[in-house]
C-alpha cells in the first residue's frame, strides 16, 4: 500500500476477458479483477486523504491515521491488505466520497471520516504495531473493522469522542467526553460462527464468521453483523444475530458451498466459495420465525467487491444459487472498473425479464450477466442429479433463465451502446446462451418456462406500459406509465413444480391445462377486466390454445387490450 513501489499498468490478457465474456472466469482472471480492485481502492483512499486535510473534525488529523496503517503494512501486509480490500472498507469509502460531494446523507461528517481512524487502529491489533488515536463513538461503541465491536459503558447517548490505542494485540479504549475507567481487551479477535455461544461479555461484541474448509485450506468468511458500512448505500446500525441463527448460518453454508463445488469452481455457473469476502444476514437475527424457502432479497454492489447482502432461506440450494448470482455481479462491477463497455444514458427504458420495472442498460447487462451464471448454476444441477423430480425442477429454471437471459442479451446487442469491448464480451455472453439452448430438457419443464417466461412480460407490459400506438421513429420504445407501481411477481417459481391438483387458474396453466385456466382467468376479469394478473394469464392461455397470428399480436402488444383512462 506505499507509494514508494509503484506496479505495471494494468493491461488484461484477451483470454481472460474472453473467460469472463462467457460468463466465468479462471483462477487467473478473478485474481486481476482482485488486482484491479486493489489498485482502485487505493486510488479511492489517496483521493479521500486529500479531500480530508481541509476537512474540520474533532479528531486526530487523517494523516496520522495513514502513518498507523502503513507501519501494520510493513509488519504485516497480508492482514492490512485484507482490511483495506474487505467490502465494508469499499462501502465505506464510495459512501464518504458521496458525502464530500453532497450526493449522500449520513451522520456528522466527521464521524464518518473518522472511519479511517478506526481501519488503523484495527490494523495495528491485526499486524501487532503500536497506535494511538482518537475514534469516533456512537452510544459509547467503536467498529473495529474484522474484529468487533468494543463498548464503553456510560458514556454519552450519540455521536462522542474516544481514544483508542493499540499495543502488542493489547486494546485500551477511553471516553474523552468523561472520566470514567477505560476499557482493556486483550486480543479482540472475530469468532467462528459454528461457536454456538453467547457473546462473552457486554462490553465486546465479535466479528463472526463462517468457516470454509477447502483444498488450499481454512478461509473465514465474515458474518457481518456489525459494521455500520456493510449495507450498500447508507451506515446502518449493528442488528446483532443470536447464536442458534449464526449457527444456523454456517450449517447452511456448509450445505450450499457443497452443493456449488460438486460439478468444478470455474465456468458459467459455478464459484469457487473463497471468493466470497463477507457476507451480510439481512431481515432476521433468531432462528424463528422458520426462514422461507427462497431468498426474498439478495443484494450486491461495484464498490463492495466479493460482499453479499442475503436475507437467509432455509434451502441450501437457494443459498448457493444466491453465491452464484451475486458473485456474478462482483466480476462484472470490477470489470466496469476496468473497460467501458457500454454508453449508457441511464434512461429506465428496458424490460429485464426479471424485474417489475424498467431498467437502464447497465442494470439490463448487469441482470444479463447474473442470471447467466443462475442459467449455468441449475444446468449443472440438472446434469448431476438422476431424481426425476430435481431433473424437471432443475430443468425449468435452467430452461427460464437461459431464455430470459438470451432475451437481455438480444436487447443489449441491438442498443447500439455497446462499446467495442462491450460487443464482444455480450458477443460472448451470447455464445454460451446459444450453446445452451439447443440442450435438451424434459418437455413438461421447458413448456412451463416458456409459459412462464411469456406471463412476466405480458404483465410487465400490461402494468408498465400505455397503450397508445408507438412512435414511427421509435418502434422499440414503449410509451410508459407515470402511475406505476411495484408489483410481485409470483409465477416464476410457482411454475417450477406442476401441481398434482391443480385450483387457481395460474395452477392449471402450470400443470399444461390452458382451457381450464382461460375460464378461470375469464371469471376472474368479469369483475375487472384490466386486472394484470389474470388478463396476462388470459393472455398466455389464449395463445397457448390458438398460437395464431391474433394471439401473437396481443402478446407483441398486450397493453392494446387495457382502455386508456380517461382521468
Amino acid at each position: 500500500m506505499t507509494s514508494e513501489q509503484p506496479r505495471p499498468p494494468l493491461r488484461m490478457p484477451s483470454h481472460l476477458f474472453e473467460e469472463l465474456g462467457v460468463g466465468g472466469g479462471s483462477s487467473e482472471a478473478l485474481a486481476f479483477l482482485a488486482r484491479g480492485e486493489r489498485v482502485r481502492r487505493l486510488l479511492l483512499l489517496r483521493t479521500l486523504l486529500a479531500r480530508l486535510d481541509a476537512a474540520p473534525t474533532p479528531l486526530d488529523a487523517p494523516a496520522e491515521a495513514w502513518r498507523a496503517l502503513k507501519n501494520a503494512a510493513a509488519k504485516d501486509p497480508g492482514q492490512v491488505e485484507r482490511l483495506l480490500l474487505a467490502p465494508q472498507t469499499g462501502g465505506w469509502l464510495a459512501h464518504v466520497l458521496r458525502r464530500l460531494h453532497g450526493t449522500a446523507p449520513g451522520p456528522k461528517l466527521w464521524a464518518e471520516t473518522g472511519h479511517l481512524n478506526a481501519l488503523a487502529v484495527s490494523a495495528a491489533l491485526r499486524a501487532g504495531t503500536e497506535a494511538d488515536l482518537t475514534v469516533p463513538l456512537t452510544d459509547g461503541a467503536l467498529i473495529l473493522p474484522g474484529l468487533g465491536m468494543a463498548r464503553l459503558p456510560g458514556t454519552p447517548p450519540g455521536l462522542s469522542v474516544g481514544r483508542a490505542r493499540a499495543r502488542g494485540g493489547e486494546l485500551t479504549l477511553l471516553s474523552e467526553a468523561t472520566d470514567l475507567p477505560a476499557l482493556v481487551l486483550r486480543d479482540p479477535a472475530s469468532v467462528p460462527a459454528a461457536e454456538d455461544v453467547p457473546d462473552p461479555a457486554p462490553h465486546w461484541l465479535p466479528l463472526r464468521t463462517l468457516t470454509l474448509t477447502g483444498p488450499s485450506g481454512t478461509v473465514a468468511v465474515p458474518l457481518d453483523d456489525l459494521d455500520p458500512y456493510r449495507d450498500l448505500d447508507d451506515p446502518i446500525a449493528p442488528a446483532r444475530l443470536d447464536a442458534g441463527e449464526a449457527a444456523e448460518w454456517q450449517r447452511l453454508f456448509d450445505e450450499a458451498v457443497g452443493i456449488v463445488v460438486a460439478r468444478g469452481m470455474y465456468g458459467p455457473g459455478r464459484l469457487d466459495p473463497a471468493e466470497i469476502r463477507a457476507i451480510v444476514p439481512w431481515g432476521r437475527t433468531s432462528v424463528l420465525p422458520a426462514a422461507p424457502p427462497t431468498v426474498r432479497l439478495s443484494a450486491s454492489s461495484g464498490d463492495s467487491y466479493g460482499g453479499m447482502v442475503i436475507a437467509r432461506p432455509a434451502d441450501p440450494l437457494a443459498l448457493a444459487e444466491t453465491f452464484v448470482h451475486e458473485f456474478q455481479h462482483s466480476k462484472l462491477g470490477a470489470l466496469l472498473h476496468l473497460f467501458r463497455l457500454l454508453d449508457d444514458d441511464r434512461e429506465e427504458r428496458y424490460y429485464a425479464p426479471w424485474r417489475g420495472d424498467p431498467r437502464h442498460l447497465t442494470g439490463l447487462l448487469h441482470g444479463a450477466y447474473a442470471f447467466t451464471g443462475v442459467a449455468g448454476f441449475w444446468r449443472d444441477r440438472m446434469a448431476e442429479t438422476r431424481r426425476p423430480e430435481t431433473v424437471e425442477v432443475a430443468g425449468y429454471h435452467f430452461a427460464l433463465r437461459r431464455t430470459q437471459s438470451r432475451l437481455a442479451v438480444r436487447t443489449l446487442l441491438a442498443s447500439g451502446r455497446l462499446t467495442v469491448q462491450g460487443h464482444g464480451f455480450v458477443a460472448g455472453l451470447a455464445r454460451t446462451l446459444d450453446g445452451w439452448l439447443r440442450e435438451t430438457v424434459p418437455v413438461s419443464a421447458l413448456t412451463r418456462a416458456r409459459m412462464a417466461a411469456a406471463l412476466h412480460r405480458t404483465e410487465w407490459r400490461l402494468r408498465n406500459v400505455l397503450p397508445v400506438p408507438v412512435s414511427p421513429a421509435a418502434p422499440d420504445t414503449p410509451v410508459f406509465r407515470t402511475d406505476r407501481v411495484s408489483w410481485p411477481d409470483t409465477r416464476t417459481y410457482a411454475f417450477a413444480v406442476p401441481p398434482d391438483v391443480p385450483r387457481t387458474a395460474d395452477e392449471h396453466l402450470a400443470a399444461g391445462d390452458p382451457a381450464a385456466a382461460l375460464t378461470r382467468y375469464a371469471d376472474e376479469l368479469s369483475a375487472d377486466p384490466t386486472e394484470p394478473h389474470a388478463l396476462a394469464g388470459w393472455i398466455v392461455a389464449r395463445a397457448a390454445l390458438d398460437p395464431g397470428r391474433t394471439t401473437r399480436r396481443m402478446l407483441a402488444r398486450p397493453e392494446l387490450l387495457q382502455p386508456l383512462s380517461s382521468g
